[in-house]
């Protein structure tokens, strides 16, 4: 199997599933399910919490954005439709209410919350941030990648499977039938950082598929893939 033709179905668990609801890159029906079953679900609303937090040091790189008024404006109008747009007494106690919008405000996860709300509202003319969920048939090895178009970083959250010994994970960027084109070694841990190259950033912008290989220690000396795959996905906008 190459790397161009390793672009089928990503797999998953609730693990996979609690960071892609996290993220926001849920499909709504899958996100109204998943959102069910943080309520229902004491161990998935675990997960959820977890990646959470797991998430935070991704937003670190990226300073805070404080929203427009018309997001809130323009949330209150989805959340509350049936609402008279005329009415002369705003929906400010149940707004209020909303303790998690409160909470995290001030924080790097209402940066990342921006960022999804804002499309609704005044869909840009270019995706800014990019996220893909990385993963292959026969491999336990996950990574979850958000890509920041205007800093050029590549945040990787390391989900599951470990590389063997003298081994490293390779991240490559696959654009059609052309040769894959290396993005760098990924370093060990939870949560690491790339930076795309000026060769990178404009496909990488456009939505490429990424993908890893496992590679001799220091990446591989050929310039190209030598080992297996072991995960891929797509970059879609958030």
């Amino acid at each position: 199997m190459t790397l161009a033709e390793d672009n089928g179905p990503e797999r998953g668990g609730d693990d996979l599933l609690a960071a892609e609801y996290v993220l926001g890159v849920l499909a709504k029906d899958e996100r109204q399910i998943a959102s069910r079953r943080v309520d229902t679900e004491s161990t998935f609303a675990r997960l959820v919490d977890v990646w959470e937090v797991h998430f935070s040091p991704l937003a670190t790189a990226y300073a805070a954005v404080e929203p427009p008024a018309s997001v809130k404006v323009a949330i209150d109008r989805r959340l509350f439709a049936s609402t008279p747009a005329s009415s002369a007494e705003p929906r400010t106690g149940l707004w209020s209410s909303l303790g998690f919008w409160r909470s995290v405000a001030a924080t790097a996860l209402a940066a990342l919350a921006i960022y999804i709300a804002v499309p609704y509202v005044s869909p840009p003319v270019e995706q800014e941030r990019l996220v893909a969920s990385l993963a292959a048939d026969g491999s336990d090895v996950k990574y979850l990648v958000v890509y920041d178009a205007a800093t050029h970083d590549v945040g990787l959250s390391h989900v599951s499977g470990e590389r063997a010994a003298g081994k490293d994970f390779e991240l490559w960027m696959i654009e059609g039938k052309n040769a894959p084109v290396s993005m760098g070694v990924i370093p060990a841990g939870a949560t690491t950082h790339l930076t795309a190259s000026p060769v990178v950033q404009q496909k990488l912008a456009q939505g490429a598929v990424l993908a890893v290989s496992l590679e001799p220690t220091g990446g591989s000396p050929t310039g190209q893939p030598t080992g297996p795959v072991v995960a891929a996905g797509d970059l879609k906008g958030i």
